[in-house]
């Protein structure tokens, strides 16, 4: 067994922590003292059934594996057949992607980044060891109550109408990020509340470089009441992993949208974009050009959340951060 002892908080990053912090726990466990140390070898041929028959028994799309776990004498355990689970975990995919051991690591400090720096509602989340050594992430289930009630989630694939059977197996990235905008301003009361939320995660993921913000990645739940905009999941910086366009959909922001010289030029979007996008979708300027403010510079907390991640090596925290930086640069960047 390798050596499986932090000194960081495997959930918020603060340091002086052997486990989850008591924040973290009140976060990701309802305040349960929970072990971030798993009972299970991803890749071990012994265990291998098991977590691909937990993988099948879970109903959430996406390429990379996901299981269904509970929390069960203070340790996160694979549900049993029919049981409900809580939280969901995500090993390191099996597919070769570049530093694809770290992907879990991305994940979580991309999600950690988005919430702590730019007050973007995340899905509580963390990481957890395998028996070897090897990072999980970790997150709760936002659409299972505490007492196991589920609420209803629904993707913005079936609001928008895509389907694999009419716009065939890539029909999650077919669109625009105005299409999600017009379903928001359709089926959420609060609307103005959710596009300010919706067109922040838009501007983020573009910084951050997650170019797999497709259709799926994006959710409404049913609060019993209204539609409300689900909490973000699945930020992640891909650029580390995989070769890819500054978005996930095939269309960008808008199909509509009047580019700024700089765009033409460069093929990559810069603050004017971003801000014409935010008018075409109906928020006032003053309010758009506040979020767009904080975009501008990469704040010092965010090398601090690099640093304190638990990505493998100095090289992987200096390309996450070069990636970032260079995207920053895009961003601020305006027509002569």
């Amino acid at each position: 067994m390798k050596d499986r002892s932090i000194k960081v908080c495997p959930s918020t990053l603060a340091e002086g922590n052997a486990t989850y912090s008591k924040q973290a726990l009140r976060n990701l466990f309802d305040g349960q003292k929970v072990s971030h140390l798993l009972d299970f070898v991803w890749e071990d041929d012994e265990d291998a059934k098991l977590l691909a028959d937990n993988s099948r028994n879970l109903s959430i799309s996406g390429a990379q594996e996901k299981l269904s776990a509970v929390v069960k004498d203070g340790a996160l355990c694979l549900v049993d057949e029919g049981e409900q689970g809580t939280h969901i975990l995500k090993p390191s995919p099996r597919e070769h992607f570049q530093y694809r051991k770290q992907i879990p690591a991305n994940e979580h400090l991309t999600m950690q980044i988005a919430s702590q720096v730019y007050g973007v509602s995340t899905a509580a989340n963390g990481l957890a060891l395998s028996k070897d050594g090897q990072f999980v992430y970790v997150t709760r289930r936002f659409d299972v109550l505490p007492d196991g009630t589920k609420i209803r989630q629904e993707d913005f694939c079936s609001l928008v109408g895509r389907t694999e059977e009419i716009d065939g197996k890539d029909f999650k990235y077919e669109g625009s990020y105005e299409d999600i905008a017009i379903c928001i301003r359709k089926y959420i009361p609060a609307w103005p509340v959710a596009m300010e939320q919706f067109f922040r995660l838009v501007v983020f993921n573009y910084i951050y470089g997650n170019g797999d913000a497709h259709l799926k990645n994006f959710s409404v739940l049913n609060n019993g009441k209204e539609l409300v905009l689900a909490p973000a999941y699945d930020l992640i910086n891909t650029h580390i992993h995989v070769d890819g366009a500054d978005f996930a959909l095939n269309e960008g922001l808008s199909p509509r949208l009047v580019t700024s010289e700089s765009y033409d030029r460069t093929l990559h979007p810069c603050r004017a974009d971003f801000f014409a996008f935010a008018q075409l979708i109906g928020i006032n300027e003053r309010r758009a050009n506040r979020i767009l403010d904080s975009f501008m510079e990469v704040p010092a907390i965010v090398d601090g959340l690099i640093a304190r991640s638990f990505l493998f090596d100095d090289k992987t925290k200096r390309l996450y951060r070069r990636i970032v930086m260079e995207r920053t640069m895009w961003f601020i960047r305006k027509d002569k």
